[in-house]
């Protein structure tokens, strides 16, 4: 059998120092293929003959009886030999294993990750297929990427989509007519206008309860649930839901879990760990981090589900295009850094709001008087850099976000540039204004997302408007 023929979900290329036999490599006549999959190669590890590997990752394509075997004689053969061993080594901390995750696709082992900007690629004959055929359906950048996300929410498999909204788009069609998902009143508003006006379009049934009352999930749930939706802290107030036991619930009536963390990260929080069974990332948020570029991120537990997910994305065309996947590769090495500074920032600014006179309110999880506080840490690391305050006069809220000088009116958040905004009419503008009221989202809240200035400078600036603002 060719060995170019086989496709394999992990491979491992044999690969001699031989000049001739690492330009058959190159031109894809490959020599050797070993599939597996969480096995990690030790650097300086050889086979019997002294040859080294590389690990190859790949989309499936599908395994013949023959292949099968041959997969099974040299793993047989490796473990014998040692040249390939599971690791024992503990587990690393978010920002280590930032610096130091292999572009194992790559055979020059580049130290930045290989731009591969290409729409498809040569087969190697007309009737057998490499590992990549065509961008839409895989790309090396894009696989470096999905691994890394997938190591940090310690999923299964994790897929880059166009943005947040096309990753929620392809979850929400795993929901077939007449079924039910059961949704936090309290989401992010393009999130909202999906569930509202979109997908029940299809005959879906979307229900909106109080995430933070187990109660009130409960008696929500029931046999026709497929999916519960949720956020927690949510976008912008701040509530904090019981992600172990919403999942329990969802999990003893079949459903699955769906947390929308962007407001976190994954240097903040798994929330695979704690229950949930898919979890969303605004990459364009903390991920990325330098708001120059959009994607979306879902991290799965479970081979079948990843699969189902993966369809949707290869079928409707919304995986991440190689340069946006290379330049959040880039972002995304000095997240924890960023992350660890800009939450350092929040902290400092909700205390400075919290003893303000002219502040009514201030919505964040690392202040010690949060009604949620407890829960909250009992699920993630920290308190992150999002946080939402009220004055009790819209004047007054305008004023803040048109007068300071520091924080840039926009709606996203996550930047290493602190932001501000007011959410009922930017990122939450979508939903009614009756709705927002009932739920808590009045005009005068002000959201800010903390970026990584001197934080000295960030509370004067807003000292001085709140200071100057009408009375």
């Amino acid at each position: 059998m060719a060995a170019s023929a086989l496709s394999l979900r992990s491979l491992f290329t044999s690969l001699s120092t031989n000049p001739t036999e690492q330009n058959d490599f190159l031109n894809g006549n490959l020599p050797l293929l070993y599939g597996c999959k969480k096995l990690v190669l030790r650097k300086g590890h050889c086979s019997a003959d002294g040859q080294k590997f590389k690990l190859n990752c790949v989309r499936d394509k599908g395994m013949d009886v023959s292949t099968s075997a041959l997969v099974e004689s040299v793993a047989e053969c490796s473990n014998e030999t040692g040249s390939v061993q599971i690791s024992d080594e503990g587990e690393l901390s978010v920002s280590t294993m930032l610096m130091n995750f292999a572009n194992e696709f790559d055979p020059y082992d580049a130290l930045s990750t290989p731009l591969y900007q290409t729409a498809t690629f040569k087969q190697p004959s007309a009737t057998e297929n490499g590992p990549y055929d065509y961008t839409r359906s895989g790309n090396p950048t894009r696989d470096a990427l999905e691994r890394l996300l997938a190591k940090l929410d310690k999923a299964d498999r994790a897929l880059c989509f166009t943005s947040g909204m096309a990753a929620l788009s392809a979850v929400s069609h795993l929901v077939r007519m007449g079924e039910e998902i059961i949704a936090g009143d309290d989401i992010y508003g393009g999130s909202d206008r999906l569930l509202s006006q979109v997908t029940p379009k299809s005959g879906v049934v979307v229900k909106r309860v109080n995430t933070t009352n187990l109660e009130e999930v409960a008696s929500a749930i029931g046999p026709q649930t497929k999916l519960v939706w949720l956020e927690s802290p949510t976008n912008p107030r701040q509530q904090i839901s019981d992600i172990r036991k919403i999942a329990e619930m969802a999990h003893s009536q079949g459903a699955l879990v769906l947390v929308d963390n962007s407001i976190m990260s994954p240097v903040l929080s798994q929330p695979l760990e704690l229950g949930a069974d898919i979890v969303m990332h605004s990459a364009t948020k903390f991920i990325a981090g330098h708001s120059d570029l959009m994607a979306g991120v879902l991290s799965i537990k479970g081979e079948s589900l990843a699969k189902d997910l993966y369809f949707l994305q290869n079928a409707e065309g919304s995986g991440l295009a190689p340069f946006d996947c290379w330049l959040c590769l880039r972002g995304i090495k000095t997240m924890a850094l960023r992350v660890e500074k800009q939450q350092e920032n929040a902290q400092k600014i909700a205390e400075f709001l919290l003893s303000h006179p002219r502040v009514k309110r201030v919505n964040y999880a690392g202040l010690t008087g949060h009604p949620g506080r407890a829960l909250h840490y009992s699920q993630a690391k920290g308190a992150g850099s999002v946080l939402s305050f009220s004055t009790g006069s819209l004047a007054l809220s305008k004023h803040i976000v048109e007068t300071t000088k520091y924080f840039s009116i926009t709606v996203s958040f996550g930047s290493v540039k602190s932001l501000i905004s007011l959410p009922c009419f930017m990122s939450h503008a979508s939903i009614p204004a009756a709705v927002r009221e009932s739920r808590g989202l009045t005009e005068d809240l002000v959201r800010i997302s903390v970026g990584i200035e001197d934080v000295d400078d960030l509370i004067a600036d807003l000292g001085s408007a709140l200071r100057t603002g009408p009375t």
